[in-house]
């Protein structure tokens, strides 16, 4: 019993002092991939014998939580870093539809949403659970992070960051408060048309070797 009780506790735990960190990719119809890594530090030798030993870091616990007659696991990858004393757990999965995600126990509470919306307009959001921090643990001193790469026009969105066509959210446990949802609108690329970049890259290298073959003429 008192192991089972010290487990329990060390459970509890982690749901306050994990980093998280989600990447996804969005093709046009919906489809896609994601990476999923999450690491906590563990300086002490024998709580990270026992942390290791949970659920969230044996890869056979966490192929039952993600596992979905919807979802293809592509990796699960658990390993300890001996650099910093960190724990890592790194999750591949594929999925034909990003609402299949609401399959995945794991993802029971995010969700996943994918709905038409104006001038064949996509509207996607996910849904970020409060996340429960106690026992002295500082929420600021750990992050969610949610990367999503839009196989589209990015319309409006509510992210922290915005590169190209991938937006990034990044939260301290401490900001999430009763959750929070990440949402985007955008206008899917067609299957089988190019991205306009392309076009303006391509059109940059034409300029480019007709002023090299003109220059070299020239001398």
């Amino acid at each position: 019993m008192k192991k089972f009780v010290s487990i329990t506790v060390l459970a509890i735990l982690l749901n306050g002092c994990l980093n998280y960190e989600q990447k996804v990719l969005i093709y046009p119809d919906g489809s896609g991939n994601m990476e999923i890594h999450y690491w906590m530090n563990v300086p002490d030798s024998i709580a990270s014998k026992s942390i290791s030993n949970l659920g969230i870091f044996i890869p056979d616990s966490i192929r039952n939580e993600f596992s979905s007659p919807f979802v293809k696991i592509l990796e699960i990858k658990t390993y300890s870093d001996t650099t910093d004393s960190t724990v890592h757990s790194i999750i591949k999965i594929e999925f034909s539809s990003i609402d299949s995600l609401n399959t995945i126990k794991a993802f029971a509470q995010s969700e996943f949403s994918l709905k038409d919306g104006a001038s064949n307009q996509k509207i996607f959001t996910q849904f970020i659970p409060p996340v429960t921090t106690g026992f002295g643990i500082d929420g600021s001193k750990y992050f969610v992070r949610y990367i999503y790469e839009i196989r589209g026009d990015i319309i409006t969105h509510n992210a922290v960051n915005q590169q190209g066509n991938t937006l990034t959210w990044q939260y301290n446990l401490n900001e999430i408060g009763r959750g929070k949802t990440i949402s985007v609108t955008f206008k899917p690329y067609k299957l089988k048309e190019t991205p306009k970049w392309i076009y303006y890259l391509a059109g940059l290298v034409l300029i480019v070797v007709i002023f090299y073959l003109f220059r070299k003429k020239k001398d």
